[in-house]
């Protein structure tokens, strides 16, 4: 069953002070209410060693990952224009989080790109130099199959369109950025479904090319597929993939800028909590603890991947809006 999930705007607080922690509750920088109440995580104790270092791809329950975009505020209107007219991707129905904050959603096949408005100071945006330029989330790879339609709706949608160029196996592909900054992959062809509704390609950068497939494949679960040596972008990537998403990991010169806040990554899960216990058996890093997003029926533990990218969990609630559409309410 295809399943699309809300979610928050915007990443919660890197690490929640003592204070929040005493009290159970922590603000986004947007305003959003999350519960962090002890009484939502396992004891680990009740857990055997092979239940807390398995895998947690058992536990997906979307077809996809959905991919969240920050950017500065003013950058709005251009970024809403760029995703949904010049990139094609199907318009959803926003979210209002706060009275102040909304999030903007675009479907990719049973995912979703989530625009997010505002920048959280304290996480680093650095997507100079594409993407070999740094660590973290450097570009996004979507597909289509008529290379003219994608032009002429850069074209009419106000953006100089991208130079598609023929590969050898008749395919043509070509490289934009969004008007924030990130490198978006265009990749034509017959057989791909428009919108780039086959899902989306999430590239990044990272500074440790074993301890980041370990993350990829030994905890978050992803399928690991062969290495890619790609031509087009002069890089060897090592793909792993979740149904219509594939993540590719490529290696990083030492020493290059991180951006760790500009995008990051969502899961859809039937259990956050045992995410949660296996991450503090691996002593992987939290960036926002176990929580229940207030008014949402969502419970979400927020983490970081080896160069501190965002992978967030995200466990939908019978009494969530996607659970609701889903039976048609």
């Amino acid at each position: 069953m295809r399943l699309s999930i809300i979610a928050l705007a915007a990443t919660a607080l890197a690490a929640c002070t003592a204070t929040a922690q005493e009290s159970g509750q922590v603000r986004t920088p947007e305003g959003a209410l999350l519960d962090t109440s002890g009484d939502l995580a396992y004891d680990l104790a009740d857990f055997d060693t092979a239940t807390l270092e398995a895998n947690n791809r058992a536990l997906f329950v979307q077809d996809s990952a959905n991919v969240f975009r920050r950017f500065p505020r003013e950058l709005t209107e251009d970024m809403v224009r760029f995703y949904t007219q010049a990139l094609a991707l199907r318009s959803l129905n926003p979210i209002q989080l706060t009275s102040t904050q909304q999030m903007i959603l675009t479907g990719v096949g049973s995912g979703q790109v989530k625009l997010s408005a505002g920048q959280q100071g304290n996480r680093s945006y650095d997507l100079s130099g594409g993407w070999t330029g740094g660590t973290g989330i450097r570009y996004l790879t979507l597909t289509y199959p008529d290379p003219d339609v994608v032009v002429q709706r850069f074209e009419e949608a106000g953006f100089e369109p991208p130079v598609l160029r023929e590969l050898a196996d008749g395919m043509r592909t070509g490289w934009t950025t969004d008007p924030a900054g990130l490198t978006i992959e265009i990749i034509t062809g017959e057989g791909f479904l428009d919108h780039s509704d086959g899902g989306v390609g999430v590239g990044i950068g990272v500074s440790d090319m074993a301890a980041s497939r370990a993350f990829y494949r030994d905890f978050v679960g992803l399928d690991e597929l062969p290495a890619q040596d790609s031509a087009a972008l002069a890089i060897t990537r090592y793909p792993y993939r979740h149904g219509e998403t594939t993540v590719y990991l490529h290696q990083i010169a030492e020493g290059m800028p991180a951006d760790t806040g500009s995008s990051g990554i969502q899961y859809v899960v039937s259990d956050a909590a045992m995410v949660d216990a296996r991450a503090r058996h691996r002593e992987i890093t939290v960036e926002t603890p176990l929580n229940r997003l207030r008014g949402f029926d969502l419970t979400t533990v927020w983490l970081n991947d080896p160069d501190g990218v965002t992978n967030y969990f995200a466990q939908v609630g019978p009494n969530s809006r996607t659970a609701r559409e889903q039976a048609g309410d």
